[in-house]
């Protein structure tokens, strides 16, 4: 989940991460309201406002841009594009019908393996390979999930679980192509613009033949009160899907799945301690928090320890570029007879040995210029190391 040092980039990922979980929690609350206190029980028109109101309200930021710039893009990524907007649409259409067949407790225990779904569709799509601890702790963590949602009335028919788990791989392949196209130069803006028709398309059928003759009669007798429950929720979805794609590119697919788990938990043990919810906080739920927050420690623990290998890394390569600059300017200023080497041809294969020797031998040493006397001898070292020194 870190991708560079520095304090304004922590600053900044911790943010994203807050603003993520804020955009989230404030949509998923205003949905429910929307589609549960309200009345207002057509899922299907509301989301493919949602995706009408990101296409038009990014529209003139698009038409700022010469044509041919979308063309190229278009080009380049309309696959993946026309891949991500499909999986959206799906997995938002299929997740809603398994409900019809299942309740909602089992419905979130079979959702709640996502980052377990995102984990394998990263090795397939991008080839980024988990370590053993990294895939333990995300199996930790969804079953960590799943026993702490487990409750109530946990049951369905067989053609609801599939849809449901259709509707979950669906989301983590979203989320997948997502941090492909991301790495790709393809910004954020961009994405949100060119995937929203992409869905609109793949969701009008639904609400044709499930929504839209309700929604007729529904919006003629309410008027103006679902104008705003459109409004309101369709400019929450717009600034969540941003900064969605946005905490798809700061960290990656399998890192938004596991903070959209840890909010769940979160949510729950904020509810219990601040809500007076505690008597309702069981045995199970205690146990399944309980092992979702260690499979995030170790999730964490693993790319804290990727983030550090990567500083060393980067750490050895400025080194060694550091040193290569120093020994090719002493290397430039070698007077004549100054090392037996010197008297060598400066085409000759053996004087480039010899300075792979030097810039090996500095490397290795850690940038201290004792480690040239075996190549230079004592009476040598003294003069280089004025040399070197003033090249800096």
């Amino acid at each position: 989940m870190l991708e560079s040092a520095g304090p304004s980039h922590l600053a900044t990922l911790l943010t994203i991460i807050a603003a993520y979980i804020a955009l989230n929690s404030s949509l998923n609350l205003t949905n429910r309201w929307a589609l549960g206190v309200y009345g207002f029980r057509f899922p299907f028109v509301l989301t493919s406002a949602h995706m009408c109101f990101c296409f038009l309200a990014l529209l003139p930021y698009h038409l700022a841009h010469d044509w041919e710039v979308h063309k190229a893009k278009l080009r380049q990524q309309w696959r993946g594009l026309a891949a991500i907007g499909a999986f959206l649409a799906c997995g938002i259409s299929l997740n809603n019908i398994s409900l019809v067949f299942m309740t909602l407790s089992l419905n979130q225990v079979i959702r709640s393996s996502i980052p377990v779904v995102a984990c394998v569709l990263s090795v397939l799509v991008q080839g980024k390979r988990p370590t053993r601890l990294e895939a333990g702790s995300l199996v930790v963590l969804s079953l960590g999930v799943m026993i702490a949602l487990w409750g109530g009335t946990v049951a369905g028919q067989p053609i609801g679980v599939v849809f449901c788990m259709l509707g979950t791989l669906s989301s983590g392949a979203m989320v997948t192509f997502s941090s492909k196209l991301l790495s790709e130069k393809l910004n954020v803006l961009s994405l949100a613009f060119y995937t929203a028709p992409v869905s609109l398309l793949c969701l009008l059928p639904f609400v044709v033949v499930y929504e839209l003759q309700h929604f007729s009669v529904y919006a003629a007798a309410h008027g103006s009160s679902v104008t705003l429950i459109i409004l309101v929720s369709s400019v929450n979805a717009l600034a969540y899907n941003i900064m969605h794609y946005l905490m798809i590119q700061k960290t990656s697919a399998v890192a938004t799945t596991v903070v959209g788990e840890v909010k769940i938990v979160g949510l729950m043990i904020l509810s219990a301690l601040l809500l007076g919810e505690g008597r309702q906080f069981t045995g199970k739920m205690t146990v399944g928090c309980s092992l979702a927050l260690v499979g995030f420690c170790f999730y964490s623990h693993t790319k804290v320890i990727a983030f550090r290998r990567q500083q060393q890394l980067q750490q050895q390569q400025q080194q060694q570029q550091m040193y290569a600059s120093d020994v090719e300017a002493a290397w430039r200023k070698l007077p004549a007879k100054s090392a037996p080497v010197a008297e060598v041809p400066p085409s000759s294969t053996a004087k480039q040995d010899a300075k792979q020797a030097w810039h090996k031998a500095l490397v290795g040493g850690g940038g201290d210029i004792k480690a040239l006397v075996p190549l230079l001898g004592e009476g040598q070292t003294g003069y280089w190391a004025g040399t070197i020194q003033a090249s800096r």
